[in-house]
């Protein structure tokens, strides 16, 4: 019995030795996933949102991160501060930093609702209905 035993504890150590390396192999391959498809996108996002924010100059139009639309009236180089314009005459004072966008087009215009007097609706309600009533 003593022998068969030995034999046993000695391909347990052999075994665990093998599953330490195959375990710090598995987690170094991990981390590689990750930082590929996790890690590196994010920097070189955050990089292209910083460089969009030092490009910010006067006249262009603009997201805050509040949604609200407005134009930069003033922006100095380096500077943290920008005086945009959100309304006719009102001018307010964003730090660069809360800029989400900046959009030289046009902002989304909901479409326009046509709009009938109350009679008209019901009379073609009304009509519609005896239509589908005629068919039947």
């Amino acid at each position: 019995m003593f022998i068969s035993e030995a034999f046993a504890q000695a391909g347990d150590a052999a075994a665990a030795q093998g599953s330490v390396y195959g375990t710090l192999i598995q987690l170094g391959l991990i981390f590689v996933i990750f930082y590929v498809l996790l890690i590196r996108p994010q920097q070189k996002k955050i990089k292209q949102h910083e460089a969009m924010l030092m490009s910010i100059k006067r006249g262009d139009k603009i997201i805050t991160g509040g949604g609200i639309y407005g134009k930069v009236v003033k922006a100095e180089e380096g500077g943290m501060e920008l005086v945009v314009e959100i309304a006719e005459g009102l001018n307010v004072t964003v730090n660069r930093a809360t800029i989400r966008d900046v959009v030289n087009e046009e902002p989304f215009k909901p479409a326009k609702i046509e709009t009938r007097p109350a009679k008209e609706k019901t009379a073609k309600a009304a009509n519609s209905n005896a239509k589908e009533k005629h068919k039947k």
